[in-house]
């Protein structure tokens, strides 16, 4: 008997939403304080972590199929961040001490064999990545500098000091790029080489410091992640200055990372939220705020246009911006909210009336379209049960 498919079970929530449930598998505890990196290891079934109790602890994935510690490495001071290259089966941590050192993980995955420590900051570490090609390993810290050392003699290859705090660092290694956060929201773009590092450009965007960065090579496409809440989407490889905005979490992204294989970005917050963005999907660039002395909708002056003020004989009104075309806007003439998925507000935002109208016609579009396929499928199964 073929299967019967019924629009009446359904809610509307349920036809239009694309969430996938996310499913717990396994829960790792014995860290006694924040922990600060996991990654896991290729092939092994396990899970590597760094805590600020000043450990790096394995664990693995036993016939139980719990995942049970086998290793618990004290550092000199908290473990802060951690890169694992699976090919020589080399750690690299860094350390609140500003300290990176390097390890060798066993083959039975039950020891590590210290290798070197870098002196690369006065300051916390705040990300290590190893650029396998190059040989080098690079560091960001809270002392204001980016470094890299080469792991074949241990030397010190260059390095770029910041006004601010770094916090989050990525590289590409085929083009030599490296991209540095800060405190202050800006991401600094540096092209790095065995004499130093130098400035090639600033991308800003972000109101707050950047807590997470991620570079996707085969895409040429840089994330953001920053206190103001927002994922931010550089698209450095069109060379076109796109920027998509992603707003799903309602605190300060953590972290992140992405699946080339489907072509998703999964981003976790401070708001205990875990959020998987279909990449693939259309996006649509997030226009620029337009800055106006009155409303583009109403015309009244805002509070600093004290002269229309004055020959309009109104009291100046506060300027706001409406989400979906970036028009300066008043109270009134923006009072509607709507998400707006496809610039990627998955929470209800400003918008103003005329594109408020604009996006309810395509919604009420879109469902009169969704209902009749579902309808038109079940008549046609029903009729596919007579036979």
């Amino acid at each position: 008997m073929a299967a019967e498919i019924k629009p009446a079970q359904r809610s509307e929530d349920d036809r239009f939403s694309s969430a996938k449930k996310i499913e717990l598998l396994s829960k790792l505890d014995g860290s006694g304080d924040d922990i600060n990196f996991a990654i896991f290891i290729p092939g092994e079934n396990g899970v590597i972590s760094v805590s600020e109790d000043k450990t790096i602890r394995v664990w693995l994935k036993r016939d139980s199929g719990q995942y049970w510690p086998s290793i618990c490495e004290y550092m000199p001071s908290g473990c802060t961040s951690i890169f694992y290259n699976a090919s020589d089966r080399h750690i690299y941590v860094g350390q609140d001490n500003g300290t990176v050192t390097q390890y060798t993980f066993s083959d039975d995955c039950n020891r590590l064999y210290f290798i070197r420590d870098f002196l690369s900051h006065q300051a916390r570490v705040m990300q290590v990545v190893y650029a396998k090609i190059l040989k080098w390993i690079l560091s960001c810290g809270k002392d204001k500098l980016f470094v890299y050392y080469s792991t074949e003699t241990g030397n010190r290859l260059g390095s770029y000091s910041f006004e601010t705090p770094c916090t989050s660092l990525q590289f590409d290694s085929m083009a030599k790029y490296a991209f540095v956060g800060n405190s202050n929201g800006i991401i600094t773009m540096l092209k790095c080489d065995a004499h130093g590092a130098q400035f090639v450009n600033t991308f800003k965007g972000h109101n707050t410091s950047i807590r997470c960065l991620k570079w996707v090579e085969e895409h040429q496409l840089l994330f953001s992640g920053s206190c103001d809440q927002t994922i931010f989407v550089w698209d450095v490889g069109g060379k076109r200055g796109t920027i998509y905005e992603l707003q799903g979490h309602s605190n300060k992204i953590s972290g992140f990372a992405y699946a080339n294989s489907t072509q998703q970005l999964i981003s976790g917050g401070e708001d205990s939220v875990i959020v998987i963005w279909e990449m693939n999907a259309m996006r649509k660039e997030v226009p620029g705020w337009v800055e106006h002395n009155s409303c583009q909708l109403c015309q009244r002056p805002f509070f600093w246009n004290f002269r229309a003020m004055m020959d309009q004989r109104q009291i100046g009104l506060r300027q706001h911006h409406c989400r979906h075309c970036g028009k300066a806007v008043c109270d009134t003439c923006s009072s509607n909210r709507i998400n707006i998925p496809i610039m990627g507000f998955e929470f209800d935002v400003r918008c103003c009336d005329s594109c408020y109208q604009q996006l309810q016609n395509v919604r009420h579009w879109l469902r009169f379209m969704m209902q009749s396929t579902l309808s038109s499928t079940w008549i046609w199964t029903r009729n596919e049960n007579c036979y």
